[in-house]
């Protein structure tokens, strides 16, 4: 048990140096990042590594909106959420539920549904940044 709790804090401790190094609004939660990927089973470095692909960690999203993700902004289309915490319990749970249990569990696996247009390099990108997050 007690490795388990040392594992778990290292994560959050990864996660939260990631985010303070790039100055991210989303450095108090980074806690919630990993807790939500333990609820759901999804590796946790893949929702900062989103949120870097998609708005350099929070830094350039839609007013109000807490959508760091991307997740159903397309056209005129906006999602939006009440709050951090919310934005990511719906991301991480709508990655498991929609791409993870249909057995794309890679970036480049996720690319085709999640950015269906895009050339490879949200893959790629999206790659990179989880392995900074080692």
């Amino acid at each position: 048990m007690g490795d388990n709790i040392f594992f778990k804090d290292a994560r959050i401790e990864i996660v939260r140096q990631f985010f303070e190094k790039y100055k991210s609004p989303l450095v108090p939660f980074a806690e919630n990042i990993v807790e939500d990927a333990d609820k759901y089973g999804l590796d946790y470095k893949l929702l900062p590594a989103i949120a870097m692909q998609e708005s350099n960690l929070c830094q350039k999203i839609i007013t109000d909106s807490y959508n760091c993700w991307g997740f159903g902004i397309y056209g005129k289309k906006v999602t939006r959420f009440e709050s951090y915490p919310e934005a990511i319990d719906t991301v991480t749970r709508t990655l498991v539920n929609n791409y993870v249990a249909g057995g794309l569990t890679t970036p480049q696996e996720i690319m085709k549904k999640y950015t269906p247009s895009n050339n490879g390099s949200w893959a790629y990108s999206v790659s990179y940044f989880m392995n900074l997050l080692q």
